[in-house]
């Protein structure tokens, strides 16, 4: 059994809490256990995996967030960092799965976010699951 830290960026609450059902459930399918903790936004999710990681009480990783983009530059700083700050991660050891929506409108998050639909949080669980397998098989 693993444990799972799910690490969502809260911005937009009602996109997350689908991204969080679906990460909650694929772990759950999986027969593991999983904590979450909430970060203001998407630039923060890479840095409270590094934090919760020097603990070692964490198997693996889940980001989850919404960012949807606006009429400024902002949006691809916001989307390319934090992606990057995760597969930096990854590139470290940690087995990460990115549910960190970029979209273009709300309309295409809330597909992409819902359970029934797209299930990018479950997607992004059972990735990290994946990878924590991987990893365990390359340790023995």
């Amino acid at each position: 059994m693993a444990h799972i830290l799910i690490v969502e960026a809260r911005f937009y609450a009602h996109l997350n809490d689908l991204l969080l059902a679906g990460a909650r459930a694929a772990i759950e399918a999986a027969g593991h256990t999983h904590e979450t903790v909430t970060v203001p936004g998407a630039l923060e999710v890479p840095g409270a995996v590094a934090a919760a990681s020097e603990s070692a009480r964490y198997d693996a990783y889940v980001g989850l967030g919404v960012v949807i983009r606006g009429e400024t530059y902002h949006f691809e700083i916001v989307a390319g960092e934090s992606a990057r700050g995760l597969m930096a991660l990854s590139l470290d050891g940690l087995a990460i799965g990115n549910g960190i929506l970029t979209v273009e409108n709300e309309a295409q998050a809330l597909v992409r976010a819902d359970p029934a639909q797209k299930d990018k949080g479950g997607e992004a669980a059972r990735a990290a699951l994946a990878m924590l397998a991987l990893k365990r098989g390359f340790a023995v």
